[in-house]
């Protein structure tokens, strides 16, 4: 009967564990790092991706700025059949 004492004793303190969540093991004081850093890395990668648009932009403004008049004629949408 010890047998069977113990496996019940054991099978309530795995729920107990279970019940238990991150959050409740790790102090407040970390959990307040955690979420720290979180938002400093979240903060980081917006500052990376609105760089990496604004060279894009500028990119593209170099390259207009440096066609020739022959590029922008093709690209031109105008009719000119439509003007004679």
């Amino acid at each position: 009967m010890s047998k069977k004492q113990s496996r019940t004793h054991t099978s309530k303190k795995q729920t107990q564990d279970d019940s238990l969540k991150l959050g409740d093991l790790i102090n407040g004081d970390i959990m307040s790092k955690l979420r720290q850093t979180q938002k400093e890395l979240t903060e980081a990668a917006q500052i990376k991706k609105e760089a990496e648009e604004a060279r894009q932009r500028e990119e593209r403004k170099r390259r207009e700025k440096n066609k020739s008049f022959e590029e922008l004629l093709e690209e031109s949408n105008l009719d000119w059949k439509n003007y004679k």
